[in-house]
């Protein structure tokens, strides 16, 4: 079966088969045996194991799965069902897919919608991959970098970019002639409570609408709801799907710790583009 990604050494098309994925200069990439495939090579590799950490994975998978960001892929399978309706077998790309909450979202709504999708989401995290490949079966998930996408020039429809790294020049390679770019980004006062507990002087979020060639800006949809953590894993899982896990000093983690329920403001800007 030919796959969506490419081989990354020559670019040559791949062919799935049972327990590898091989190209047609000989390039061969083993199947793990949780579903992913290694696309990326190791004279790329920027660490030993690149990309989020098993403990960091099973938080986010955890807190996610309890619908506190719902809203969000709500709004995300709602534009992108009403751009790919009109494409009988839409190709959907996610960028940092991460355990494939979003993706397998994805998928579900346009098959809803009586569509055959095709998917491939790509990490750097071994460890969320397995999540996303157990998710989502019927996708293709690989190890691979956002600047360096094992994909074809315009072979998408849809590129989905939810906090991830953004790659605009890969994303305007792989995307087609009008093919839809979905770009969520953190509100001014997302997680305004949390920061207000963490640091003593909080600051918002930069938020503007940024121009990227290869691309015309179409609209963007606002999202913006109250959750409440009742308990101290959750505000924890919440904390560690953040940066300020990396830069927080221990003073501020300490005091978030002490509690045991949060009401927490989410914000998300989720803009649409479009490959021109």
């Amino acid at each position: 079966m030919k796959s969506l990604f490419c081989c990354p050494l020559c670019s040559a098309p791949l062919e799935r088969e049972e327990t590898r994925w091989l190209c047609p200069a000989g390039h061969s990439f083993d199947r793990a045996s949780a579903g992913y495939v290694n696309l990326l090579p190791a004279n790329r590799k920027h660490s030993k194991n690149p990309g989020d950490d098993r403990d960091m994975v099973a938080a986010r998978s955890a807190f996610l799965d309890k619908g506190y960001y719902q809203p969000l892929r709500e709004a995300l399978c709602q534009a992108v069902t009403e751009y790919a309706v009109n494409f009988p077998d839409p190709v959907l790309v996610d960028s940092g897919c991460g355990e494939g909450y979003y993706t397998a979202g994805l998928f579900q709504a346009l098959c809803r919608e009586e569509l055959s999708p095709r998917t491939a989401g790509v990490d750097l995290s071994k460890a969320a991959l397995r999540r996303a490949a157990k998710r989502l079966p019927q996708g293709e998930f690989s190890i691979a970098s956002a600047y360096r996408l094992p994909l074809a020039d315009a072979s998408a429809d849809v590129l989905v970019n939810i906090f991830s790294p953004l790659a605009i020049d890969e994303f305007a390679r792989v995307l087609r002639p009008w093919g839809l770019f979905c770009y969520a980004v953190p509100s001014a006062r997302h997680l305004w409570e949390m920061k207000q507990i963490l640091y003593p002087h909080p600051y918002e979020n930069p938020v503007k609408q940024e121009d990227y060639p290869g691309f015309v800006w179409r609209s963007v949809k606002e999202i913006r709801h109250t959750v409440c953590l009742e308990c101290g894993t959750d505000i924890m899982a919440l904390f560690r799907m953040t940066p300020y896990a990396w830069k927080t000093p221990r003073e501020g983690v300490a005091r978030l710790e002490e509690l045991d329920r949060l009401d927490c403001q989410i914000g998300f800007d989720l803009h649409l583009y479009q490959r021109i």
